[in-house]
């Protein structure tokens, strides 16, 4: 994997000689806060999982014993499809300490994107639960496991493990008493993270991270922050994402900080926990916000220690800035992505002063700059496409160099496909984005995939998919469809033929409109703000 990664040579050194990069990984970083932090408390769960430092450390070298009996080396790739659990945080450090590429993948993955995630990756060990939210997980990975020629263990968490040669349980690793950990020789430069991540065609792409990308992204968020190892996070979000897998997992260790996880998020269960573990911060995407700040405005109560919220994944509304403040709540955008973790933000001490909603400007070391379609910055108030450099952009899409050089260019720019505005004083604002993708609850999902999905429905003649505009989730799914001539077609006709499609439930339509005609450009494209305008009309 490290020939794919692409890094310019004269960033690469300019990162060096100013520090932004550093020959450590993350297990020296964890190696660090173990020393320094033995007993204080970093992760607990709402399953009544609670860690210290000390008790990590000896949780996660037992699974790393256990990847190396299995034949794990450095620059392995493991992969891992747990909710927000624990178990999550103890195997993301035990591959540090074995070296292994940690491979998070979405709950939400079904048979197929399974089979090309760990094909991509070429994974020798999966875990993941019995069952968790009225699905069989172990079932399904037994089902495709043949069709993964790489795989050699099967290890299930939380519950029952099913019978078969190559299975285990978690709870059998964490019974074994090897916790020797040999000394596993990595640099900063070398891979510690492929995320999977949804892309403008209808397969995902595995985003390479480095050790020094994370590590940077974190150190340098954190303390603009001015976070400290006094301060707890709270984490609804999952943790194979960006936010949580950066910010949840990471940026607490770093600090020899606190991280409470919350498995499936219930708004009640989430003030209490905050309340109770006494929590300073939280991040996710603008649903979990909006559902708080709807439940304490209705049946009262507060936040006693949250300090800010850190928001991402769609625009945030300025009434819910104002909402929040109600409650001593710093509401923050920040605006980011897999391949460039959230690198501008509101300052907390900024969120009521902006005289126009932002979402922030980059942070130290991150250039940003607003282009045009030939690549030229465009002057303030002009719409342009966000592009992004610094020491937190990944080092290319995994087996997949064609879309690296599409938006990673050679001298290190990310182009995002996002299109903003910047102020005088470098604070972008989102305006649209140029990929085809709905932005539903932080979740990217690609409207061309469910368009694909939708061809060959009967009764549709011709159909187009948007995302519609959303209060709580920032957007949801609206298809627009032509019917055949003297045929009416409702939403739940389009939904039987998605499910016998076997297409994931979390890209069912949600709103169908019928029109008479698609609007296109003369090349054949959608004209989608044209529908965006019908549907505002519509309302």
């Amino acid at each position: 994997m490290i020939d794919e990664m692409k890094i310019n040579a004269i960033q690469r050194e300019k990162y060096l000689s100013e520090g932004y990069w550093k020959d450590i990984t993350l297990l020296d970083c964890w190696k660090e806060s173990v020393k320094k932090y033995s007993e204080r408390e970093y992760v607990v769960d709402d399953r009544g999982n609670r860690y210290t430092y000390r008790q990590m450390d000896e949780a996660a070298s037992k699974v790393a014993a256990f990847l190396r009996k299995q034949g794990v080396l450095p620059g392995d790739a493991v992969s891992f499809q747990l909710p927000i659990w624990s178990e999550f945080v103890v195997v993301t450090i035990a591959c540090f300490m074995t070296g292994a590429v940690a491979h998070p993948i979405a709950m939400s993955y079904e048979e197929k994107e399974l089979i090309r995630s760990m094909n991509l990756t070429e994974s020798k060990v999966y875990f993941g639960p019995s069952f968790f939210h009225k699905t069989d997980y172990a079932s399904r990975i037994l089902a495709v496991r043949e069709r993964i020629p790489s795989l050699s263990c099967v290890v299930i968490a939380g519950g029952e493990k099913p019978e078969g040669n190559g299975v285990l349980a978690f709870t059998e690793i964490m019974d074994q008493a090897d916790t020797e950990k040999p000394e596993i020789r990595r640099t900063g430069e070398d891979l510690a993270l492929i995320l999977c991540t949804s892309g403008t065609t209808s397969g995902t792409k595995g985003v390479l991270l480095t050790h020094n990308n994370i590590r940077y992204s974190e150190e340098v968020f954190t303390r603009e922050l001015g976070l400290t190892s006094e301060d707890i996070m709270f984490m609804p979000a999952p943790l194979n994402h960006a936010t949580g897998f950066h910010h949840g997992i990471i940026a607490p260790m770093l600090l020899g900080a606190k991280v409470v996880l919350q498995q499936k998020f219930k708004c009640p269960e989430a003030i209490h926990i905050m309340n109770r573990e006494k929590c300073t911060y939280s991040m996710g995407s603008t649903p979990f916000i909006y559902d708080i700040l709807k439940y304490l405005e209705k049946e009262g109560g507060s936040l006693e220690s949250l300090k800010f919220y850190l928001c991402g994944g769609a625009p945030v509304p300025g009434d819910m800035v104002l909402r929040a403040s109600a409650f001593g709540i710093c509401l923050c955008e920040v605006y980011g992505s897999t391949e460039s973790v959230p690198h501008v933000f509101v300052r907390p001490w900024e969120t009521l002063t902006q005289k126009e909603r932002t979402s922030g400007r980059p942070l130290e070391g991150i250039q940003v700059r607003v282009v045009d379609e030939q690549g030229r910055a465009v002057p303030p108030g002009i719409v342009g496409e966000e592009i992004s450099r610094g020491p937190n952009v990944f080092v290319g899409y995994l087996k997949d160099r064609e879309e690296t050089d599409r938006v990673l260019t050679d001298d290190g720019w990310f182009y995002s496909g996002d299109l903003c505005v910047m102020d005088e004083a470098g604070n972008i604002r989102i305006v649209g984005r140029k990929k085809d993708m709905i932005v539903r609850g932080g979740e990217n999902l690609n409207s061309n995939y469910i368009d694909e999905a939708l061809e060959g429905c009967p009764g549709v003649a011709d159909h187009a998919v948007i995302g519609m505009p959303d209060e709580r989730l920032g957007e949801r799914i609206c298809a627009y469809v032509v019917p055949e001539q003297g045929v009416c077609v409702g939403l739940d006709q389009v939904l039987s033929y998605m499910k016998e499609k076997h297409v994931p439930k979390r890209y069912w339509p949600e709103r169908l409109e019928q029109i008479k005609e698609i609007p296109r450009t003369g090349s054949g494209k959608v004209k989608k703000y044209l529908l965006l305008e019908d549907l505002k009309k519509r309302g």
